[in-house]
């Protein structure tokens, strides 16, 4: 794929205040450590993480992608009434139906004519709502699109919990399975596209390729389809050495596709910001792809595995945090269980977050319609 008329505004995310460390989570697993004599600190080292965030019991999912939406568009300086598309990427919703978008939409303010919908697809949901948006403001439908997604990891995590003290059947190798869902965090997230005429940064996105592997689609399974309530007592079960390394090899077969399709060598890529899963996992990504992870911006340490919204998380703090400088080639690395891949490229020039700094934000744009 490849976009001539498409630029990536801007990124923003919104972070729980309550942090849970690795340790607390392993203290809470006493009876299970106790019985298989597992060591303490097991967690942290085999993952990389010390710490993930919680939202307050009974935090909506709407209401967290409304708040990183606002700060997406407030940031970019675009007005709500003009956005003709709007995405909801992430795993976790608040009910089966209505579509969460559509509470994102009213909550936004967003027109009546703006097209509303969910999109579900594991780790890629953001990303694939960014295509999609791409595609309609490169064919001239829109000209501007918003792709949010909040994930909620608390349910997992205490089900998981629950599920292995209780379970006095399991064995170290059984335990193995559910090691994953106890990295899992949450966050919020929200990216949003303009047609070029009317960016104010001309980020553009250049295109990208996707690759899937879907004969490893059992590698990471959840239970029964449930929304992402407060309610919600999800169990997985992950091979994650496995995924880890099907992953890795889906990545390293698409990341040639992304070379060729938007015309670049590996050298020429300056940043990276790609799916935040563990340690070992990003060191056998970039072994693979043979780059230097010195140009990634890892979250993974503070944050954990937040799904979805990973991705676009570490990128709207690395954005902040100034990883990025004009002229950079920015490689999106997404991948999911599936497994899917789905790569992109942003010739970055600018961040709407240095204008604001700079203290020459101004008002709110109208996009005027294609013509």
């Amino acid at each position: 794929m490849q976009y001539q008329n498409v630029c990536l505004e801007t990124i923003s995310c919104t972070l729980p205040e309550e942090i849970v460390t690795s340790a607390e989570i392993e203290a809470r697993l006493e009876p299970l450590y106790r019985r298989l004599r597992l060591p303490e600190g097991r967690l942290e080292l085999m993952t990389g993480i010390s710490e993930r965030r919680f939202w307050p019991v009974g935090t909506t999912i709407t209401e967290q992608s409304i708040e990183s939406g606002g700060k997406a568009l407030r940031a970019a300086g675009i007005d709500p009434r003009c956005v003709g598309a709007l995405v909801h990427g992430s795993v976790c919703r608040d009910h089966l139906e209505p579509a969460t978008a559509s509470g994102v939409h009213h909550g936004l303010d967003l027109p009546a004519a703006c097209m509303v919908y969910d999109v579900s697809n594991a780790c890629l949901g953001l990303l694939n709502g960014v295509v999609q948006v791409a595609n309609m403001i490169e064919l001239g439908q829109i000209r501007a699109g918003l792709v949010v997604g909040t994930e909620s990891g608390r349910g997992l995590v205490e089900t998981t919990i629950d599920q292995l003290n209780r379970d006095t059947s399991l064995s170290r190798r059984d335990i193995k399975l559910a090691f994953a869902s106890l990295t899992i965090g949450s966050g919020s997230a929200a990216i949003l596209l303009t047609d070029r005429e009317v960016s104010r940064t001309g980020n553009r996105l250049l295109g990208g390729a996707v690759r899937t592997a879907t004969d490893f689609c059992n590698l990471c399974q959840s239970g029964r389809d449930e929304s992402g309530g407060d309610q919600m007592q999800p169990l997985m079960w992950t091979d994650a050495e496995r995924l880890m390394h099907e992953g890795v090899a889906a990545a390293k077969e698409t990341f040639a596709d992304f070379l060729a399709e938007i015309n670049w060598d590996a050298a020429e890529i300056d940043k990276t910001f790609c799916h935040q899963v563990g340690r070992a996992h990003q060191k056998l990504l970039f072994e693979a792809l043979g780059l230097d992870p010195a140009i990634d911006y890892p979250t993974i340490r503070r944050l954990g595995n937040t799904g979805s919204v990973a991705l676009p998380t570490a990128a709207a703090i690395g954005i902040e945090q100034g990883h990025l400088r004009p002229n950079d080639h920015v490689a999106l690395l997404g991948i999911g269980s599936g497994i899917n891949v789905l790569m992109l490229g942003v010739d970055w020039q600018t961040s709407p977050v240095d204008r604001e700094v700079s203290g020459k934000q101004t008002e709110p744009q109208t996009v005027a319609a294609r013509r």
